[in-house]
């Protein structure tokens, strides 16, 4: 309690100290002076009118629009945003509450030899509920696939497997544009060019019209599409070290009626992964030991079109349609060496095992959206239909030789897994406007997936009985939600409460299992947020989350690459339930932004992997459910523009965490603490050079059987703009120190596991693209949210 009441301090601390002089509010709108579009984070700047002092400074919202709180008094107003001439309103004389109107600021044309990035939109943006990474402003990720993209994203990590986790957590949802994907499963984010993402929005703490899906929050990866008029478009090329090439092409063509939008993508992609473990096992009291190193070079031949099209039926009516194809084509080979030791420690036996791996998978989406608009610029109504088809086709040749002390081939194994995956989602929501300050919002949404899974395997051409069967999966959802905002002077609220109704289903050809599980669940919201003077905001925000297992957790077949490491899925998994808390503060202080917040979450049902040795000494890992866990920690996030062309940006987050529960009779519990950090820095030397940095540090946590040791990462980009902007050529390194080395301990009463695995080394690309018929910084029309 003590250490909430010192968080809660420092929140306070941050707020500027009340003014005794009754103060009043100069407001205005900047917009772009052809276009009439606002200018976000347009820089407003009020200096003294003696010694031209700066005095307060602010930036512009989504809408441009400003407000700063003064004492009365005459003053020099300065408006600036990055490549427009900035507008200078000198003498102002303000007695009481001004608004100033529209102010239009027109494209300076010239090459500037020098760029204030005061007004240049950031790579994040900072808001209560949610954060926003702008991918077109990121210099590292060029080239790379949404996997980079999210490496990059504060709070949000991606291991090598492709599982994602923010804060820590991995029960996080990721949706494609606002909606679910196959695309989010078995690592497809690789399939996504980084090229063919406008942003990333992460929000820890959803309201009701969100699905209730992830306990851990939502990450919303939002697509490309075109706004600006006539035939315009860019071409991407790019090569790296290892093999990584890359093309796009993206073409719009936009009339008072139609808007035609499409993207098309390849990359050829190698990955050069590493891995070592060392076994100690105690049996009759003998100790053994084994040496094991893995070596695997995987490549990756990715395509992928995205087409499609909006419909202007009249002002207030709008029908979009568009289609998604990727295919992927996985081509690995992996050696696995094992080295035998006895209980004097001298070595034994000496095995090896060569895998070759094949897998092409496509993945296809039809989307069809409708929008409603209205005389009430606050009404709306959007309709939406989603259908997702893909299949993919796992096979695995494996070749086992012991080496030591007589050559000798053991084994030949073979396996193929046949999936695939019909998914339907339907969604419908209504927005209206009651009053000025207050917004009602209603909706329904169906979810429909059926995935199969056909799979055998042969061990020296014969059918191993145990790996020869079928699995169905069956996952319907059902939901509605409303929720009621509204505005009372500087406080306003927004109450939610979403029902959902799932039936889930999962069986096999064998007959082994058949479990079929329903259940209505509540999820009510609360979010409350206070307006403090000087651009400061608070937030208490409450949600109730859960987390269905997904497929892969509940499949109990697995592939047979190493079967001395197996992980399994457990068909008898539950889902877990969280109640989430959060306050949060966003305020503004000159040219730094920062954005604190304490969290707290209480999940029952708790999922973990419990790894467990056989007889013959193998290790499978499966995921249980135990009691709970509780989790408390806090976050920091913040910018600041020490110079006109520097930008630095710090990203903390610590957090607490006790984990407890029992299965097959045994007790489990894990009590820790650990923190991990982001530094990010851009130097914008002219208008066409930019260098960008970042650091990252995850520190050492624990499970209820394991230690992660701590690693860190090391980032540079430098980006380079020619031909007035129509070409620009970036040069990126990942990983710089080769440091990113994930190693872990597990150690029991009746043996030892360390291991230490390394998914790439270090990544060196370079990326050039060609537009036409449109500027650097034109922005894509966004899907409607």
């Amino acid at each position: 309690m003590g250490k909430l009441v010192l968080m809660l301090m420092m929140f306070c601390s941050l707020q500027s100290p009340g003014q005794q002089v009754a103060e009043v509010k100069v407001r205005g709108k900047v917009l772009d002076n052809t276009t009439q579009q606002p200018l976000e984070y347009a820089g407003v700047t009020l200096r003294a009118l003696t010694d031209n002092k700066m005095l307060k400074t602010t930036v512009t919202d989504k809408k441009g629009e400003f407000s700063l709180a003064i004492k009365p008094g005459q003053y020099h107003l300065k408006i600036e945003f990055i490549s427009y001439k900035p507008i200078l309103l000198e003498n102002k004389q303000i007695k009481e509450d001004t608004n100033l109107g529209s102010i239009l600021l027109q494209e300076d044309v010239k090459l500037l030899k020098s760029v204030d990035v005061i007004g240049e939109k950031s790579t994040v943006e900072l808001n209560l509920d949610k954060k926003v990474f702008n991918v077109g402003k990121d210099l590292i990720s060029k080239g790379g696939s949404a996997n980079d993209i999210l490496n990059n994203v504060p709070s949000v990590n991606v291991d090598a497997n492709g599982g994602v986790s923010l804060r820590g957590n991995g029960s996080v949802r990721v949706l494609i544009n606002g909606k679910p994907s196959m695309l989010t499963a078995n690592n497809g984010l690789e399939q996504i060019p980084a090229s063919n993402i406008e942003k990333v929005e992460v929000i820890t703490n959803p309201s009701a019209r969100y699905e209730a899906q992830g306990g851990g929050g939502i990450i919303n990866i939002i697509l490309k599409k075109n706004t600006i008029g006539g035939l315009n478009g860019s071409v991407q090329a790019g090569l790296g070290d290892p093999v990584n090439y890359h093309g796009n092409l993206n073409l719009s063509y936009k009339t008072e009626k139609f808007n035609v939008f499409s993207n098309v993508g390849g990359r050829s992609r190698d990955f050069h992964a590493a891995e070592k473990r060392f076994q100690t096992s105690v049996k009759n009291g003998i100790t053994n030991t084994l040496h094991q190193q893995n070596r695997q070079r995987r490549n990756d031949d990715t395509y992928n079109i995205y087409v499609g099209g909006d419909y202007y039926i009249n002002p207030k009516n709008t029908l979009t349609g568009s289609f998604y194809h990727s295919t992927l084509f996985n081509r690995d080979t992996t050696n696995f060496g094992y080295l035998y030791g006895n209980g004097g420690n001298n070595l034994d036996s000496a095995v090896t095992r060569f895998e070759n791996y094949r897998e092409p998978q496509k993945y296809n989406q039809l989307e069809l959206n409708y929008v409603k608009t209205f005389d009430n610029k606050d009404q709306k109504w959007t309709t939406n239909l989603q259908y997702d088809f893909w299949n993919d086709d796992e096979n695995q040749d494996i070749m086992q030789t012991k080496n030591f002390p007589l050559p000798k081939l053991i084994s030949r194994l073979i396996s193929r897994n046949i999936e695939s995956s019909d998914d339907i989602y339907i969604q419908s929501d209504f927005v209206t406007a009651f009053s000025k300050d207050s917004r009602f919002e209603a909706g329904i949404r169906t979810d429909l997936r059926a995935i199969r899974s056909d799979y055998w395997a042969k061990a020296d051409e014969v059918l191993l009985s145990k790996y020869n069967n079928k699995l169905k999966y069956d996952e319907n959802l059902y939901s509605a939600y409303m929720q009621y905002g509204n505005k009372i002077k500087k406080f306003s609220y927004l109450l939610g409460l979403r029902a959902e109704w799932s039936q889930i289903g999962i069986s096999d050809r064998a007959g082994t299992f058949d479990q079929e599980k329903n259940y209505l669940n509540l999820f009510p919201t609360v979010h409350l947020t206070y307006k403090l003077p000087e651009s400061a905001e608070f937030q208490l925000s409450y949600s109730r989350r859960i987390n269905r297992p997904q497929f892969w957790q509940l499949n109990p077949f697995s592939g047979l690459s190493d079967i001395r490491n197996l992980t399994v899925g457990n068909p008898d998994l539950d889902p877990t339930y969280t109640n989430s808390f959060e306050l949060s503060m966003i305020k503004r202080l000159g040219k730094l932004n920062v954005n604190p917040s304490i969290y707290y979450k209480h999940t029952t049902n708790y999922f973990q992997y419990v790894i467990e040795q056989t007889p013959e000494g193998y290790f499978v890992s499966t995921p249980v459910n135990l009691d709970f866990e509780d989790r408390y920690g806090f976050e920091l996030s913040s910018s600041y523009n020490p110079l006109g062309w520097w930008r630095l940006s710090w990203d903390l987050n610590y957090y607490k965490y006790k984990q407890q529960g029992a299965y097959d009779g045994k007790d489990y519990s894990a009590e820790d603490q650990t923190w991990f950090t982001r530094i990010g820095s851009k130097m914008k030397f002219s208008k066409n050079l930019s260098i960008e940095s970042s650091f990252n540090y995850i520190g050492k946590k624990k499970d209820i059987q394991s230690v992660n040791k701590a690693q860190y990462r090391a980032d540079i980009a430098l980006s380079k703009d020619l031909f007035k902007d129509k070409m620009s050529f970036t040069l990126g390194i990942i990983n710089v120190f080769d440091s990113m080395v994930d190693k872990r301990v597990t150690n029991t009463d009746s043996y030892r596991l360390e291991s230490e695995s390394r998914r790439f080394g270090r990544l060196v690309s370079g990326t050039i693209v060609y537009r036409f018929n449109r500027k650097k910084d034109d922005k894509d029309r966004l899907p409607d949210e």
